[in-house]
């Protein structure tokens, strides 16, 4: 996959990224996201809103290394030089935003953005980039509509899965697909 190109053909035939059923019915998934409803709403929103764009922001709430509970979201600008295929938070913006989220009393979670056009797992760029360990995040794929989630295990763990689907390594880790479990309330 050319990381450059927001085409994102990958050879996915339905495109889903194996990430089209949140319940876990196509197997067990760990680690766990527990995502309010009001927040999955509020990041696809701005995804359709900000398309052709990729947006982007910070997940607050409980972290776990293994079942992490979101609470809110938090959008940020996306400051990357190619916005269509890329994104980016503003280092400053970021901070302020880690800031709200400690008077607040959350931790951070994971982060999110959209992929315009492509399915709901890190694309090259993504396992490149990645720097927040036990962190997830969130993709949210507009083409097809769906949304999945990744851990990002850093080091050198191999668990010996090749299925793309379910994992995708990188030069300093690996990203580990993980259950969104939808909360309403």
């Amino acid at each position: 996959m050319n990381p450059t190109d927001d085409s994102r053909e990958d050879g996915d035939p339905d495109g889903s990224g194996g990430c089209t059923d949140p319940d876990g019915s196509d197997g067990p998934l760990r680690p766990e996201l527990v995502l309010p409803n009001a927040v999955h709403d509020e990041i696809t929103k701005r995804a359709h809103d900000g398309r052709p764009r990729e947006i982007c922001g910070v997940l607050g709430g409980t972290f776990d290394p293994d079942e992490s509970r979101v609470r809110s979201q938090y959008p940020a600008e996306n400051v990357a030089d190619t916005p269509r295929t890329r994104y980016r938070i503003d280092p400053e913006e970021q901070l302020e935003v880690f800031e709200r989220l400690e008077d607040r009393g959350e931790e951070i979670v994971g982060f999110y953005h959209s992929h315009p056009r492509g399915p709901p797992r890190p694309s090259e760029t993504d396992v490149a980039t990645a720097t927040w360990p036990d962190r997830s995040y969130v993709i949210v794929s507009l083409e097809p509509p769906d949304v999945g989630s990744w851990r990002w295990r850093s080091g050198d763990e191999d668990d010996g899965d090749e299925d793309p689907k379910l994992g995708v390594d990188g030069p300093s880790g690996r990203f580990e697909r993980e259950r969104i479990d939808l909360e309403s309330g």
